[in-house]
């Protein structure tokens, strides 16, 4: 059973639409778990037993070709929806990029639940809406965009994404990254040195600052989204 009164996402959350009651009913349903760096929550192609809260942490969305390449399609934050709720195979495995913490719940009683609850399956579509705009924007991303603007394209997201922490929301020009260069590198489809040597020329430009390994600081953001295109 989790607290939804004390949960750090509940004002952004997909559950924030219900009343106290329907909380607590929801809350009795969820359990708190831990996810270590790596650890893979659900693996594609199998069965979905379970959708989930993100708490804490980052992780990310993969698809594998046939001969075990893998793409990442997505990357989820705290307040993000993961599942595929009356779904029954999950479409890509979902893999801790940091250390994380979840909300979790049993798909077969979280469909249940939201069949009886209009403004809950509301929030999944809107959810499920906005997934799908994100879904298109990453195709222009990966397909279309050069290195730079796919560093700028992500930096100035990692904006939005990471600024605040729990009900606050927000962009910020002053973030930590939860993951280093290698992994951005995996994330846009670049090298790491490619990756690095566009941070490089965008601080030698002053459009950021970069006090440490994964401190970014914008300082130009009108330079950085014509970076972005």
């Amino acid at each position: 059973m989790t607290d939804c009164a004390t949960c750090v996402v509940r004002n952004r959350a997909i559950c924030a639409s219900l009343n106290p009651a329907e909380l607590a009913a929801l809350g009795k349903m969820g359990r708190l778990q831990k996810v270590r760096s790596g650890q893979t929550l659900l693996w594609e192609g199998d069965g979905a037993p379970v959708v989930a809260n993100v708490l804490e942490g980052v992780l990310k969305l993969v698809v594998s070709t046939a001969d075990g390449r893998e793409q990442i399609v997505g990357v989820v934050f705290p307040s993000d929806f993961i599942g595929r709720p009356f779904g029954k195979e999950s479409p890509y495995s979902v893999t801790a990029m940091t250390d994380a913490e979840v909300c979790i719940f049993n798909r077969n009683n979280f469909d249940d639940f939201a069949s009886s609850h209009p403004d809950l399956q509301q929030k999944l579509l809107r959810r499920t809406l906005d997934e799908l705009d994100r879904a298109r924007h990453w195709m222009m991303l990966l397909g279309r965009k050069s290195a730079s603007e796919k560093v700028a394209s992500f930096l100035l997201e990692m904006s939005e994404r990471l600024s605040g922490q729990g009900c606050q929301s927000g962009a910020s020009n002053g973030f930590e990254l939860p993951f280093g260069r290698q992994q951005i590198a995996d994330i846009l489809g670049l090298t790491i040195e490619t990756t690095s040597r566009q941070l490089t020329k965008m601080r030698a430009d002053g459009v950021v600052d970069l006090p440490s390994r994964r401190e970014i600081v914008i300082n130009d953001r009108a330079a950085m989204e014509d970076m972005a295109g």
